[in-house]
């Protein structure tokens, strides 16, 4: 089962656990309540209700509803159950709208807001690491707070509860022999997991995971996918204008339809499976090569848009459009058209949606608006065709400043058995770029000579006096390496082809299969510890005091010290931990033991997530963990000096605790302590260990003035829940800064008393001065 009510009693109230993401929302009560009514549904059952009745007009008449709209619940979602209570308390920053008893928007809240809930049916919805809505047939009051979020009603009534885990799975695998037509056809039919054509598609709920491609003999598609779920047509209602799509099956979880066949429920792939659909009449021509095949893929899903190679010499690559021709390269700079295409269309998608169903401020529109040569209102209004070309009007150098920042470029080799990969990287909406790169002119360092203590599995190594040097051995060979022709584009660069990347994290498709392959998890956050070497314990005696520190989340971490290789092997293949933090030594040939090192490379499998290999020369174990069963992990070039390797697993463990991904924790860890190039992600960047708490996780840096203001800025990191496209603020009340996600504000000017409270309620790292600091609890944070 996907989603879990528990009922709990310290504090009283329940708990709802998504058990294959691992995400947990706590409610309190004032009293223990009893779970009454749970009932498990599939998405597709839900999801009709809802994007049927949606509407954001304020003002609307709130007309009697009819015994069926009463009992259907208008969401979409996994689970539901009834409660009594007279309060709701949230002690965790969430998003909140309000909506009638057809499910129709009725307001949006924003930090500090107050608003009062009506004698009648009514459903508050509450985004956050699980999605929540609460039908309510109560007068009452909603408090959104900095932090919390509390619901009071008049009297103990009936709530209903239903959740949705934001775990998203592709609707089937498409088979495609090598030929470029079929794999065109292959590439043209992932934008079926697009929701709408209108521009809150940006949004990423209304995006699903693409479906699976793999190398057949024959083209293949499978009725779960269908050939097109877009639609153009516009009829009356709110949701209806966003061309929702009859395959709205959002978060669908196959394995829980399996599960609940047996109770009248319906497998969504069968409902809609012969649903009639118009496509957008879009096409995008290229060259007649799988890397530019490849390359067009993340603009063709975004566009819903058929792919054609451009075999006739008399037809060069094109955006072809009902409104426009659009000329591509046919050299080699195809690729980086179509990707500034794709950051260009998606970008001023995004300020355009503020026009529609869902009506906020956004930092970037604010900056932009003057200056755009097109009118938001007007353009919103307008068909797909019809916004590409007024979006294709602003100069370059107008927009690329206020863009997000691109989540993820991938580098693969141009062949047909890439093909398989571009569906976790549309999931992401990825730029593609050939795996080409030059030979690095430097290698990864070694530590200095004198320093005294080195992670090298190399006792004269790790041992070594002051005077001697490292040995040549444990010296990488610089062929190895390889440094991608573009490095600077994206937060991660994932390189897919062979050797050693360097600026670049070393994807495995299987890291992504695996995650698919996930099966439900124990109801806590499972955390190993393995100090394998004495002279490492206080990384250990860090990390035991770092990892698990959220009173929200329940995190079980478990220490083993000296660990055998009969032991380790056990823990990595039967352990089931969510993340394995190793201290220690590694070599090529495996993690060291002290009867000798664990070659993770003669295991069959392993039944881990994240992992963090904190050990010299780790990188071909931590290969080994993604290609058995590992999500994704951090691991090093060469040999690491003890201090910096304490620094790192330091940083690294606060990074993942407070919910950020691999690629965004490196990437802070990097840029604010003495982390050199000697680590590097394996996998997949994007995996994570928990959840962020009040949005996208998020670093503030701070510059002090003479003044009693502060300058204060907020990067923001996409996530599985929170990918690009994302609206997140930080809710200081004195600044204005919801913006898009990833992306960095610009500086504002803040009252240093609000920023000091501020700090002292949120925990975040902080930048200040150039120094990364922590404000851990809930306690006085001296900006002094």
């Amino acid at each position: 089962m996907t989603i879990e009510f528990t009922e709990v009693t310290t504090p009283p109230g329940l708990e709802i656990h998504d058990s294959i993401e691992q995400r947990h929302l706590q409610i309190e009560t004032p009293e223990p309540v009893s779970i009454e009514s749970p009932v498990s549904h599939t998405i597709a059952a839900t999801a009709l209700a809802s994007a049927s009745n949606a509407n954001t007009d304020s003002t609307a008449d709130h007309h009697s509803l009819s015994a069926d709209e009463l009992a259907d619940f208008h969401f979409p979602v996994n689970k539901t159950c009834t409660i009594k209570t007279d309060e709701l308390r949230f002690d965790q920053l969430l998003s909140v709208t309000l909506h009638d008893g057809a499910g129709q928007t009725e307001k949006s809240f924003d930090a500090g807001e107050r608003d009062y809930l009506e004698d009648r049916p009514q459903y508050i919805g509450l985004s956050g690491p699980i999605k929540l809505y609460c039908r309510i047939e109560s007068p009452g009051t909603i408090d959104v707070g900095l932090t919390a979020v509390r619901i009071n009603l008049e009297r103990v009534t009936e709530i209903e509860l239903g959740a949705r885990s934001l775990h998203d799975r592709p609707a089937g695998t498409i088979t495609t022999p090598p030929d470029l037509d079929s794999m065109a056809t292959a590439i043209s039919v992932l934008s079926s997991a697009l929701k709408t054509t209108s521009p809150e598609r940006t949004w990423p709920t209304l995006r699903g995971h693409p479906p699976l491609i793999e190398l057949g003999d024959s083209l293949e598609i499978p009725d779960s996918v269908p050939k097109s779920t877009l639609r153009d047509d516009l009829n009356s209602t709110p949701w209806d204008k966003l061309n929702i799509s009859n395959n709205y099956l959002e978060s669908t979880d196959e394995k829980e339809v399996e599960k609940t066949e047996n109770n009248d429920t319906i497998d969504p792939s069968s409902v809609f499976k012969n649903s009639e659909t118009i496509e957008t009449p879009i096409t995008i021509t290229t060259p007649p090569t799988y890397l530019s095949l490849f390359q067009a893929a993340p603009l063709a899903f975004f566009l819903g848009a058929t792919v054609q190679p451009a075999t006739r010499t008399d037809s060069p690559p094109t955006l072809y459009t009902p409104q426009f021709k659009y000329p591509l390269p046919a050299d080699e700079t195809f690729g980086d058209e179509i990707a500034a295409l794709l950051k260009r269309f998606f970008f001023l998608e995004c300020l355009t949606r503020t026009e529609g169903i869902f009506q906020y401020d956004l930092l970037e529109r604010s900056f932009l608006e003057d200056d755009l040569p097109f009118d938001l209102t007007s353009t919103y209004e307008k068909s797909l065709s019809e916004r590409l070309e007024c979006y294709l009007e602003p100069p370059a150098d107008l927009i690329e400043e206020y863009s997000p920042r691109w989540p993820l470029t991938a580098h693969v080799p141009p062949e047909p058995e890439s093909i398989e990969l571009l569906p976790f990287i549309v999931n992401e909406l990825g730029i593609v770029r050939p795996s080409r790169g030059r030979t690095p002119e430097t290698v990864p360092t070694q530590p200095p000579a004198n320093t005294r203590f080195v992670r090298s599995a190399s006792e004269s190594d790790a041992r070594r006096p002051s005077s001697s040097s490292p040995s040549s051995s444990s010296l990488p060979d610089k062929s190895a390496f390889v440094v991608p022709t573009v490095t600077d584009e994206s937060i991660e660069h994932a390189w897919f082809g062979n050797n050693v990347p360097q600026n670049a994290s070393k994807a495995t498709i299987e890291a992504y299969q695996n995650q698919l392959d996930r099966d439900a998890r124990n109801d806590s956050i499972e955390i190993l510890l393995v100090c394998n070497d004495a002279r490492m314990l206080d990384e250990h005696d860090l990390l035991d005091a770092t990892y698990g520190t959220r009173d929200e989340l329940p995190f079980e971490i478990h220490s083993e010290f000296g660990v055998d290789t009969a032991k380790l092997a056990d823990l990595l293949t039967d352990g089931g931990y969510d993340f394995v933090h190793y201290i220690g030594h590694a070599t090529e040939d495996g993690l060291r033991c002290p009867d000798g090192d664990l070659d993770v490379r003669t295991l069959e499998s392993v039944d881990v997530g994240v992992f963090f290999l904190n050990a010299c020369q780790s990188y071909h174990q931590a290969l080994a963990l993604t290609r058995r069963g590992a999500f994704g992990g951090v691991s090093t070039y060469s040999d690491v000096a003890n201090e910096d390797a304490i620094t790192a697993g330091e940083t690294m463990a606060r990074l993942l605790n407070r919910g950020f991904p691999l690629r965004g924790a490196l990437e802070i860890a990097r840029q604010n302590t003495g982390l050199g190039d000697q680590y590097l992600i394996v996998g997949d960047g994007s995996a994570d260990i928990a959840q962020s708490e009040g949005g996208a996780p998020s670093i503030i840096t701070l510059k002090q003035s003479k003044s009693d203001a502060i300058c204060f800025s907020i990067q923001s990191y996409s996530t599985k829940e929170f990918k690009l496209g994302t609206a997140t603020e930080s809710n200081l009340p004195c600044v204005e800064d919801r913006h898009l996600s990833p992306g960095q504000t610009p500086f504002a000017t803040a009252n240093r008393q609000d920023v000091q409270e501020y700090l002292s309620w949120n925990e975040l790292p902080i930048k200040l001065d150039d120094d990364l600091l922590w404000n851990d609890g809930i306690t006085r944070f001296d900006l002094l």
